[in-house]
């Protein structure tokens, strides 16, 4: 049955503004071209998904032989081959207007970019895209599977106390974080717990499952989780490092905040299909207090959404 939201979603189809704001994410810039130019050899043949106004196949084009680019919405296809013809090795890089759930390149490819991200993998279409793409590319070609950029993704849930009081209007909503940034508004009430490590060339399941147990490490008043997601975009095996890109952190309220102490412990449960609607992770979602006489289950918010930084060290930022 359709999603009668389905239109509002963002799957395949990102408007031009969108990308606009992508383009002036230093950080995200920096990161895809390193990771790029780390796994993209000269004389490369390579194929994005999704590939907006072909700034990563503008990445690729400068070492590789040849590039696809794979682009759904037609307003930025033309906007891609535009942008590639002022562009050093634009010319290496076609453009074709198809959806990435069947298009397959006309010939082996050593490459997959493919940067349909949303926090907690839910939204856009990473997953279901990626294991279709890979099952219809072995039936074609056989052999091995490219390298795909990114690599793998990390996701965790932390339990926080979050000020909901905007200028005095108590606003109890998803709101989305900058990875990057103090959030002096958020209070860690624990360690962010990792329930999916997914690497995209190995097989993996469509579905996103959390079943944890969270130590609270500070009192205060558990009142929302925050969602992250971490992405290796790049595995650099000569420094043994990796290059990493975080999507925004969301949070989302509890229906039901709960007083806890230090020490207490708590549960966290979800499941929900990658690619699927923001509520479909609420919808699933129970948390409770499991070391308490009596305990107490509650589903939170409607809706849901975005990411984190899993450096150690950083006040706030939620460190793994």
């Amino acid at each position: 049955m359709q999603n009668k939201f389905e239109s509002l979603e963002l799957g395949q189809f990102i408007p031009l503004h969108y990308h606009h704001n992508m383009l002036n994410d230093s950080i995200r810039m920096k990161g895809f071209k390193e990771a790029i130019d780390l796994v993209v050899k000269p004389g490369a043949k390579v194929l994005e998904f999704g590939g907006g106004t072909g700034v990563q196949s503008f990445f690729a084009a400068q070492k590789a032989q040849k590039v696809y680019c794979v682009e759904r919405n037609p307003e930025l296809v033309d906007a891609a081959r535009s942008l590639l013809a002022k562009n050093l090795n634009g010319n290496k890089v076609e453009v074709i207007q198809a959806d990435a759930m069947h298009y397959l390149p006309p010939e082996p490819i050593d490459v997959v970019i493919c940067e349909m991200l949303h926090t907690g993998l839910l939204r856009e279409k990473q997953m279901p895209i990626i294991n279709s793409f890979k099952k219809r590319y072995l039936e074609k070609f056989g052999g091995t599977l490219p390298v795909f950029v990114p690599e793998a993704s990390i996701q965790a849930i932390q339990p926080i106390q979050q000020n909901f009081d905007f200028e005095g209007f108590y606003a109890p909503t998803i709101l989305f974080q900058d990875p990057c940034s103090v959030q002096q508004r958020s209070k860690s009430l624990g360690n962010p717990e990792v329930f999916q490590l997914l690497s995209y060339a190995e097989p993996f399941s469509q579905t996103c499952y959390c079943d944890a147990e969270i130590i609270i490490a500070e009192n205060g008043q558990f009142n929302a989780l925050r969602l992250i997601t971490k992405n290796i975009l790049a595995v650099n095996m000569l420094t043994y490092s990796t290059v990493d890109w975080h999507t925004q952190y969301i949070i989302f309220p509890l229906a039901t905040p709960l007083m806890v102490s230090k020490g207490d412990q708590i549960s966290v449960r979800f499941s929900y299909q990658g690619g699927a609607a923001l509520s479909a992770l609420s919808d699933s979602l129970e948390v409770g207090l499991i070391n308490k006489e009596v305990p107490v289950f509650q589903c939170a918010l409607d809706t849901l959404s975005h990411s984190l930084n899993f450096q150690q060290g950083v006040v706030d930022k939620a460190g793994v």
